[in-house]
């Protein structure tokens, strides 16, 4: 039978992402995702306060991104593959050049209002002074207007010159058939004001992106710098200084001090103190060895080092966490999802309630030609879905931009509203509450056989990445390892292996002993073939900042409980200093998430951890928290990732979530409000078309002032 590949859904093969710009409002917003959508891009994500589009498409579909970039430019737009910055336009292109020139003319345009007899009411003077602003009003809003025009596609601009049009043409109507008489037909100065305020609110807008945005800027720009790579000959080496962008992974380079690090890497030779504040918010400086990693971005304060470079570009941790931070400023409530969808039919909703307006007070309310214009007029102008799109995107820059410089990557919109419910955390203990860096205290061979007990441990701890195989390691480094046929890491339990003569060999703790008679007490045992043949003491210290934070936590009614694999007393010892009553010991990572849904079910419950382990539970609760120097699984599971590796942001980042997703949601109900309130106001005749272009600038205002309370408000 023939298969029915109409039924297979296409995979998406590759996530494109883009700046588009020329982007107003959220209708502009919806007309580019309509666009993409109908060329087959899919998951299309646009912002249009910064520009930022991202999507995922198939092999068929790339094919036809050249099309799909022509039709969203024939809209009005510009398309830019490029993350890197754009050229700033010529200054009398911009919107405050613009504003401030109508704004010269529009000024003595009200004096007629302050002195009705003087020279200012004369209407050919009228006429002189509102023309330049109006043929301003055209180049900013007409081209754009008459584009989404001729693509079905209504857009803002529509409703701005339309308001200003007929305003204007009303009034050289009344100049040209009345001539001297013609003050009472007169509105050149309510064409020019709505004009230079709608100048004055599109500026305003751009710098609110300006600033909101700067946070991510701040770290965009710490991927560009030089970069002094070291080339090798026979008889020296050779420093040549190039651009970061040049270094391909296994390059050598020189960083001294005061230079920025250009890329990810290893330290080969030197030592240093490095400034991580970028990553992690803390300004102390960090010592770094020979051996240790280097993150690109970082800012050397001392010493010189050699660093074999091992990520570039887009494979870089800064560039990941930029591309995470930017995923997660654009994505969308519910509620914003249905304030886009009113966005899309906004303006021509609004252009058939201004027409309506208009007829309704001419035809059945018996008032002027000239009133009934102007109520028309006010509401076209007043409307304002771009306070509706705006709503999202600042409060998400504001509060993602503060978290990113405290060290702190939220990952999405979800763990923002989870923020706002969590009542108790789980923590792991080991390399959560505790340093993670266990000191061997005692250890003993039931043989007889110290060194072999050593290399036995080593043999199999080096293949782990967890704290305590990296203390055996570090601690035993002379030991020789026995050879390993294979090793296998056993999550939650420990590593067995097989060595070259078929022996069988495990190292774990007691609860992981099935069978085995083992002396009790013990952190580590080791077997041979099932058999006892050694144990090891650990024991590993508090956090320092654990016992603020979980006071902190409970100050915010939060209840801390240990989670953890390890054994009872040890659990317990934790648990009585830094002051929790509830404790989960000796789970294994299977028995970890149904723990979590036992305490889901009492309340909503976020998790704390950073080991291969903990993934499992990350994955399972409300939200799901890491330390940055945790496994790379436990890190792609977290919904939010501390990246200074201790606890102390933890508070903070609860704090910045709950008060982001609050802010997001008073935004959106203001922006509801202004539009819900303001167009029937504006279409009982309550406002004039001046009075309406202020209210529609200053409704993005409200929202930039409520948005950036964010960057200093107390959110713990």
């Amino acid at each position: 039978m023939k298969e029915n590949n109409s039924d297979i859904r296409r995979t998406p093969v590759k996530t494109v992402s883009l700046k588009v710009h020329g982007m107003s409002c959220a209708v502009c917003a919806s007309h580019v995702k309509k666009t993409l959508e109908s060329g087959g891009a899919e998951d299309v994500s646009v912002n249009f306060a910064t520009g930022d589009v991202t999507f995922q498409i198939d092999e068929n579909t790339e094919k036809k991104l050249p099309q799909m970039f022509r039709q969203i430019e024939k809209l009005g737009y510009t398309v830019a593959q490029t993350d890197l910055p754009q050229p700033p336009p010529a200054f009398y292109r911009t919107y405050l050049f613009r504003f401030l020139f109508c704004a010269c003319f529009t000024l003595p345009l009200l004096l007629h209002m302050v002195w009705p007899d003087s020279v200012w009411a004369n209407p050919r003077l009228q006429f002189l002074l509102s023309l330049p602003v109006y043929l301003t009003g055209l180049i900013s809003f007409g081209k754009p207007a008459v584009r989404s025009l001729l693509n079905r596609m209504p857009d803002m601009n529509v409703l701005i010159l339309l308001g200003a049009t007929a305003a204007y043409a009303y009034s050289l109507t009344g100049m040209i058939l009345y001539g001297e008489q013609a003050h009472h037909y007169l509105f050149f100065e309510s064409s020019a004001s709505i004009v230079t305020l709608i100048l004055l609110g599109r500026f305003i807008e751009e710098k609110v992106v300006e600033k909101t945005s700067s946070s991510i800027a701040d770290l965009v720009r710490l991927q560009k710098t030089t970069a002094r790579k070291i080339l090798f000959n026979r008889k020296a080496e050779k420093i040549v200084i190039i651009d970061n962008s040049r270094l391909q992974a296994g390059d050598r380079v020189l960083i001294n001090a005061g230079d920025q690090v250009p890329a990810d890497g290893c330290i080969v030779w030197g030592e240093a103190s490095v400034n991580e504040a970028m990553l992690t918010g803390e300004s102390d400086a960090i010592h770094k060895r020979t051996g240790e990693a280097l993150t690109g971005g970082a800012l050397l304060e001392s010493g010189t080092v050699k660093m074999r470079v091992t990520a570039v570009g887009r494979d870089t941790a800064l560039a990941h966490i930029i591309e995470l931070v930017k995923r997660a400023q654009n994505e969308k409530t519910a509620m914003q999802q249905l304030a886009d969808r009113i966005s899309a039919v906004f303006v021509p909703v609004v252009l058939l309630i201004a027409f309506a307006t208009f007829f309704v007070w001419y035809l059945f309310m018996a008032v002027s030609p000239v009133n009934a214009l102007m109520y028309g007029i006010s509401v076209a102008v007043i409307a304002c879905p771009c306070a509706m799109g705006l709503a999202t995107p600042l409060a998400l820059m504001v509060g993602m931009g503060r978290a990113a410089k405290n060290g702190i990557l939220i990952k999405g919109m979800q763990p923002l509203e989870a923020c706002t419910r969590i009542r108790q955390i789980a923590f792991d203990k080991t390399g959560t509450l505790t340093t993670g860096e266990p000191v061997i205290t005692a250890f003993a061979s039931l043989e007889n056989r110290e060194d072999e007990l050593k290399s036995l441990a080593v043999a199999l701890e080096k293949h782990s990445s967890h704290p305590v195989a990296r203390c055996i390691t570090k601690s035993w480094k002379d030991a020789v390892p026995v050879e390993m046929a294979s090793v296998t890491e056993i999550r939650g339990k420990g590593i067995s292996g097989r060595t070259a003569d078929g022996a069988a060999i495990f190292i774990g703790a007691a609860h992981a002993m099935d069978g085995v008679s083992s002396l009790p007490g013990h952190s580590l045992y080791i077997t041979r073939d099932r058999k006892p043949v050694g144990w090891i003491d650990l024991q590993e210290e508090v956090r320092p900042e654990a016992q603020e934070v979980i006071e902190q936590l409970k100050r915010m009614h939060i209840r801390p409980v240990i989670v953890s694999g390890d054994q009872e007393d040890k659990c317990r010892k934790v648990a009585r200093k830094l002051g929790i009553e509830t404790v989960y010991a000796g789970q294994t990572p299977e028995q970890k998430p149904a723990v979590l849904k036992e305490l889901m079910r009492t309340a909503p419950t976020a998790m704390v951890g950073d080991g291969i382990n903990d993934a499992p539970a990350l994955a399972t609760a409300h939200l799901g928290i890491s330390l940055s120097d945790a496994t790379r699984i436990a890190m792609q599971q977290a919904d939010i990732l501390l990246l200074d590796a201790s606890l102390k942001r933890l508070p903070l980042a609860l704090g910045l979530g709950k008060h982001t997703f609050v802010t997001i949601r008073e935004n959106l109900f203001w922006a509801f409000i202004y539009n819900v309130i303001a167009i029937p106001v504006a279409a009982c005749g309550f406002l004039t078309p001046t009075v309406a272009a202020a209210s529609m600038a200053l409704s993005d205002v409200f929202l930039l002032a409520n948005s950036m309370r964010l960057k200093f408000k107390k959110v713990i």
